[in-house]
């Protein structure tokens, strides 16, 4: 689940911001005391920063610095200053992107998803590979000994979670919850029909034991990649 940290300090905007971010599924850390807010930030490692400009203490511009100077997490400033100069001084102190308020709950959402799109997107390999099989995520292919086939969103990203879990038994549970994550909303039975036909697929590779099911476990990928 992806983890936003809030650095503001009005309340109702903070709880009104908790509350919004809450309800599309991330995870949020609001600071609520103004002291060594980087340390802060460092010590939760969220994947993405909300900052306000005026706050106590230090204001959001020096901020902004101490933050970029410990970490590469997006920051997006939601600030009531909407000058061009602000915007500016911003963008050039580190942050990454910049809302004025008021301002529209689907852009402010769009911007947010937009930085972590970008943002992990950078951080993910395209290629993984294990056991002699290679799985593309942007072209959505697995293949092995020179034949390839098409996987759907959902094989694609069980497939994946296995093979980033080497060796670990991961529970159907925990497959359902990665894939929630994922905002792929699945349930018990979907995922029985989309391990089926995944695991055809595999066989049509050559791999008909790649995915192992541990009776009363769930599935594991044995071998180390």
């Amino acid at each position: 689940m992806n983890k936003i940290m809030i650095i503001e300090d009005d309340p109702v905007t903070r709880d009104e911001l908790t509350l919004l971010l809450e309800n599309e599924g991330f995870q949020v850390k609001a600071v609520t005391a103004f002291t060594d807010v980087a340390g802060q930030v460092r010590a939760s490692a969220p994947q993405l920063v909300l900052l306000d400009l005026g706050l106590p203490g230090k204001d959001g511009f020096t901020l902004c610095m101490e933050i970029r100077r410990i970490s590469q997490v997006p920051i997006l400033i939601l600030t009531s200053r909407d000058s061009a100069l602000d915007e500016l001084q911003a963008l050039n102190l580190g942050g990454d992107d910049y809302i004025a308020k008021p301002y529209s709950i689907p852009l402010l959402l769009a911007h947010i998803n937009a930085l972590l799109r970008r943002s992990l997107g950078a951080q993910e390999p395209d290629v993984l590979d294990g056991n002699g099989l290679r799985v593309h995520l942007s072209r959505g292919t697995a293949s092995a000994g020179g034949a390839s086939v098409e996987l759907t969103r959902n094989e694609l990203r069980i497939l994946v979670h296995l093979m980033r879990h080497p060796g670990e038994i991961v529970s159907r549970a925990d497959l359902i919850d990665a894939l929630w994550d994922e905002h792929i909303y699945i349930d018990d039975n979907t995922l029985s029909v989309n391990m089926t036909r995944l695991r055809g697929k595999l066989a049509l590779l050559g791999l008909p034991e790649y995915i192992r099911t541990r009776r009363g476990l769930g599935y594991q990928c044995e071998k180390k990649f």
